[in-house]
C-alpha cells in the first residue's frame, strides 16, 4: 500500500489543499490520502486557530465522494501539541508495511530541522516537497539543504498546478464580507456561512 499523510490546521481546507492532495495522489500513483488536521501545530502555539472539529468537519465535506481521500481525526482526538513524528510512528505501526509519504508544501520545510525528531520522521516516510504554483520547479538539492543533504533518497519533488490560494486569504476575505467563490468547495463556503466563521479574524 501507499499512503500519502496530509498534515495541516486545514483553516479552512481550500483547492490549494485539494490540488496538493490529488498532484500527489496520481504522480505517486497512491493508494490513499489522509488529510490529518492539526489539534495544536507547534508552530502556531501563539495563532488562534478555528475549532478543530469544525476544521475536520469543513475537510469531509470537502473530500465527499472521493473514496481516495480519508480525513483521519487522529491529532483532534489525542489533543496537545501535534508533532509529525507521532503521527507517523502511528500510521507505520497500523499499516506494517506500507509506504508513507508524507506531503507538505515546500516552503513548509525550510525549518524542518527544528521539528521534533527530523531524523526518525524521515526513516518513516518519504519527504514530498510541492512547490508554490508559479514558481520553477523546486530541486531536490535545494530542499535537502533545508532537510540535511545525507537524505537525497528519502526527498521527491513535484511541481503543483497553478492555483495559489492561502487560508488567511480566505479569513481575510470573509473578515471584509468578499466572496469565496471557486476558491474553496461550495459545501466549505456555505459552512463557513451558516457558522460565521473568521468574521472576528485580527488582520
Amino acid at each position: 500500500m501507499r499512503l500519502g499523510i496530509f498534515g495541516g490546521t486545514f483553516d479552512p481546507v481550500h483547492y490549494g489543499h485539494l490540488l496538493l492532495a490529488e498532484t500527489c495522489r496520481e504522480q505517486l500513483k497512491l493508494d490513499e490520502v489522509r488529510f490529518v488536521p492539526a489539534a495544536t501545530p507547534p508552530h502556531k502555539l501563539h495563532h488562534k486557530i478555528s475549532d478543530g472539529e469544525a476544521r475536520a468537519d469543513m475537510l469531509s465535506l470537502a473530500v465527499s465522494g472521493y473514496p481516495e481521500f480519508v480525513v483521519d481525526r487522529r491529532e483532534l482526538k489525542r489533543k496537545g501539541t501535534s508533532y509529525t513524528v507521532d503521527t507517523l510512528a502511528e500510521f507505520a505501526g497500523e499499516f506494517p508495511g506500507a509506504e508513507l509519504y508524507f506531503l507538505a508544501g515546500a516552503d513548509s520545510l525550510k525549518d524542518f530541522l527544528s521539528w521534533r525528531e527530523p531524523e526518525r520522521i524521515i526513516s518513516l516516510a518519504t519527504l514530498v516537497a510541492c512547490n508554490r504554483p508559479g514558481l520553477p520547479q523546486l530541486q531536490v538539492e535545494q530542499v535537502a539543504e533545508w532537510v540535511g543533504p545525507e537524505i537525497n533518497d528519502r526527498i521527491l519533488t513535484l511541481q503543483m498546478p497553478g492555483t495559489d490560494i492561502s487560508g488567511s486569504e480566505i479569513r481575510d476575505r470573509v473578515h471584509d464580507g468578499r466572496s469565496l467563490r471557486f476558491l474553496t468547495p461550495r459545501a466549505v463556503e456555505a459552512f463557513v456561512i451558516e457558522h460565521g466563521l473568521y468574521h472576528g479574524t485580527e488582520k
